[in-house]
């Protein structure tokens, strides 16, 4: 039987953001397109590994087929608590580094509630300035998921629109970038348009024609985005919008 966490490199408690990112990185690595040292069956015993520990069902099944047959005994901690020694310090990094420790190690309650807190309270606050861009990939698409499970779908669409924009800044292969934008597209078309106020609501769909979405889904947008302005009251900008709309997808024009 193959050990699904030596594959991945991962402890037996690694969390399943731990195991996704782990994923990320090792496929790039092995990806018979995009490496000089792919190995197709290391590929395919990685993507086989993913699929076991990603579903909780089967990790349970292979943990207690697998494990049974070691002994493991409790390691004494460290006796350094990093998270104390984060949630004392104010300076961004720390805060930074603390969203995503608890967000790694179960805590996603904490950590959206310190992002919010730190983007009311300090509108310079980013999280990708103190972190690599895979980590600021990897983690900010997790807490993004956790925001939008919370139904902070504006944070969510802000987090995601950075990593984006960031992603587009790099040439090398993405490959799981169409991830990010089907999830950003989704919430765009699904949890915006009465979860949101309609200022709030504009915003985010002017920013989603910069984010390289489909002429088809740009047209959406700006519907969507007429929509809000005749609610306001702003009945030329709506007019315009929809002109726009129709010069984009004709064949979606809506009256």
């Amino acid at each position: 039987m193959i050990n699904c966490y030596k594959i991945l490199g991962v402890r037996q408690d690694a969390t399943a953001a731990e195991i996704k990112k782990a994923y990320r990185l090792k496929a790039k690595e092995f990806h018979p397109d995009t490496s000089h040292s792919a190995d197709s069956e290391k590929f395919r015993q990685l993507v086989k590994a993913y699929e076991i520990l990603s579903d909780s069902r089967q990790r349970s099944i292979f943990d207690a087929s697998f494990f049974s047959q070691f002994d493991f005994r409790t390691k004494p901690k460290d006796s350094f608590d990093y998270h104390e020694w984060l949630s004392k310090r104010t300076d961004y990094e720390s805060r930074a580094k603390l969203i995503f420790f608890d967000l790694m190690h179960h805590r996603e309650d904490e950590a959206v509630s310190e992002f919010k807190r730190m983007c009311v309270n300090h509108v310079d606050f980013s999280l990708k300035h103190w972190f690599s861009r895979e980590d600021f990939m990897d983690y900010g698409y997790i807490l993004a998921e956790e925001l939008t499970i919370r139904g902070e779908y504006y944070d969510a669409i802000i987090l995601l629109e950075q990593i984006i924009r960031m992603e587009y800044s790099y040439s090398y292969f993405r490959l799981f970038f169409p991830e990010v934008l089907d999830f950003t597209l989704s919430i765009l078309k699904r949890n915006i348009d009465g979860y949101i106020n309609d200022e709030l609501a504009i915003d985010v769909w002017e920013r989603a024609l910069d984010l390289g979405f489909k002429a088809e889904e740009n047209a959406f947008f700006l519907r969507k985005m007429a929509q809000a302005y005749k609610r306001i009251g702003d009945v030329r900008t709506a007019s315009i919008c929809m002109e726009e709309a129709a010069r984009l997808c004709p064949q979606k024009n809506l009256s």
